[in-house]
């Protein structure tokens, strides 16, 4: 009886190690297909970070060789940088509060309206809301510069003169009290982006049996099965378009960029992605500037783990 167990295992462990070459064979043809995206995520993403991080220790100007400096940069930032903590971090804030959270709640409130509409007015409303997200900041400064201009051609302007709530232009894109709220508005027009379109097919794709089931146990509106039913079942698209609502909200410092230059009148509409191009492209201390890249890049990690703990599905 021994025996034959023996000579069981003994003819299994060919066809084992048969079995084991296959699966690494198998293994080795994944890693193929994935080499191409792991080639360019380690060129463009992961070593940019790391360098980023290297830089952010040094005193830098993009000619001479880096000086370490240890954490200068970032007590530099924290305590004697006044335009980055009396307007710049203020500014990001209110912009990711605004644009982030709203733009977020707004491409819900649309999604789940155009869903219940049918097929044909539902794909032209998408396709119009979704358009703005599409066109290059170059193009939706041009169209806004014309509605903000600050004369009396600035179709703004025109409008509340004929209405007469004002008796002469407004200078839009000069004055600090009007430039972050504009740049809020642009920011939120074209904020319904591929976290808008995902909510759709999110909300399209649910299971019209547990519709049938909530309203035989008592659902009665359309409200409550929103609550109870739909977004229960969409996390996985909520949860994807609150992290691109986060990585745009914080990411998007070209708007007042176009419409005004770098730095904003009176450092009014100024960003932390402003700031960064402000003192790494204009002038050139590329090690702080890294610094506040690295700050950035810990904001947005912060705000993207508190939204995975409150939408990620638990097991």
């Amino acid at each position: 009886m021994a025996n034959n167990k023996t000579n069981a295992a003994t003819a299994a462990a060919p066809k084992k190690r048969s079995n084991i070459r296959r699966r690494e064979r198998s293994n080795w043809h994944g890693y193929l297909f994935m080499a191409p995206y792991a080639l360019v995520f380690i060129a463009f993403i992961l070593v940019p970070v790391i360098m980023a991080v290297i830089l952010s220790f040094t005193n830098f100007n993009a000619i001479q060789f880096p000086e370490f400096t240890g954490f200068l940069n970032y007590i530099t930032l924290i305590t004697s940088d006044e335009v980055f903590m009396q307007f710049v971090l203020p500014n990001t804030v209110i912009y990711a509060i605004i644009v982030g959270v709203g733009g977020y709640v707004l491409s819900f409130i649309l999604a789940w309206a155009l869903c219940n509409l049918t097929k044909l007015p539902r794909t032209i409303l998408a396709l119009i809301i979704y358009s703005p997200s599409m066109t290059g900041p170059t193009a939706m400064t041009v169209l806004w510069k014309v509605i903000f201009s600050g004369d009396q051609t600035g179709l703004l302007n025109s409008w509340l003169m004929n209405l007469g709530l004002i008796n002469e232009p407004i200078i839009w894109l000069v004055n600090a009290d009007y430039l972050l709220p504009i740049v809020v508005i642009i920011g939120l027009w074209s904020s319904m982006g591929v976290g808008f379109l995902s909510m759709i097919a999110g909300i399209l794709n649910s299971d019209e049996e547990l519709y049938e089931a909530a309203a035989i146990d008592g659902i009665k509106n359309r409200f409550q099965e929103m609550i109870y039913i739909t977004i229960p079942q969409m996390k996985p698209q909520m949860l994807f378009a609150a992290v691109m609502a986060i990585v745009n909200a914080f990411q998007n410092g070209l708007i007042s960029t176009q419409l005004t230059g770098n730095p904003s009148p009176g450092y009014s509409a100024q960003l932390i992605v402003n700031h960064i191009e402000d003192y790494g492209f204009m002038r050139w201390e590329m090690g702080y500037a890294a610094a506040v890249s690295v700050v950035l890049l810990l904001i947005v990690q912060i705000f993207s783990k508190f939204c995975n703990a409150l939408l990620a599905e638990k097991d």
